[in-house]
């Protein structure tokens, strides 16, 4: 969150991941919400907004438009747009499921395939903000599915690459669980302890797309801020 009387430029400057007329993306922290929601918090998307407003010395409201959401405990990209035009185009994007998504994810236990494919049936509960899986169809349950590939770990964890194939309510958190492997601090889907910051080990890493405006192709990494991934990934 944050601080009180921080200047919007420096609080976002060493998290930008990209940024041209038509877009920003920034490496959100864990713990930061990406929307405002009912505890009050700063979202990440009004200090994107005012970033562009005091950079582009644009005096009263500027357009920040928010693509897609991550988690309040997940860390990573998240991509933001600066015009309606590129807002609409992202968004028609990312309905056609053209925009790549990488992450990692530390999961409990030793994954003992190098690489999988998970294809469950998910269903959100509202009231409880969680997602169930199925390996059989159900009435208003839809299709999940997602690539892992091992990246390294430990006795204790296993680092995986996440490729997102489809976009459900927690769906990697979800279907990880559900095969035994839930993700480090993850306690309500299933892991042993919390983290100590209440995060949890689930990072959006890379995202790859055909620029909106440019038709350039984009492909940026976003630097996970919790050493352990990439303590598990040299292992």
């Amino acid at each position: 969150m944050k601080p009180n009387n921080t200047d919007p430029v420096d609080f976002l400057k060493d998290r930008i991941l990209y940024e041209d007329n038509h877009l920003l993306i920034l490496n959100k922290r864990a713990g930061e919400i990406v929307q405002g929601d009912r505890t009050g918090d700063e979202p990440l998307l009004e200090s994107a907004r005012d970033y562009i407003r005091v950079k582009g010395n644009k005096p009263g409201n500027v357009f920040c438009g928010l693509v897609h959401r991550i988690d309040r405990p997940v860390s990573g990209a998240v991509i933001f747009a600066k015009t309606s035009k590129a807002l609409a185009r992202m968004n028609d994007l990312v309905k056609k499921r053209d925009v790549r998504k990488l992450y990692w994810a530390i999961v409990e236990g030793v994954v003992p395939e190098p690489k999988g494919h998970l294809s469950h049936f998910i269903w959100k509960n509202e009231k409880m903000n969680k997602s169930f899986v199925s390996l059989t169809e159900k009435e208003n349950w839809q299709k999940a599915e997602l690539n892992y590939t091992v990246l390294g770990g430990s006795e204790r964890y296993t680092l995986l690459e996440v490729e997102l194939l489809t976009g459900r309510h927690h769906q990697i958190r979800a279907q990880l669980s559900a095969i035994g492997h839930p993700i480090k601090g993850d306690l309500k889907y299933g892991a042993k302890r919390s983290n100590e910051d209440g995060s949890i080990c689930l990072h959006a890493h890379q995202l790859t797309f055909e620029h909106p405006v440019s038709h350039q192709l984009v492909d940026i990494k976003a630097e996970p801020y919790n050493p352990l991934f990439v303590k598990l990934k040299e292992n």
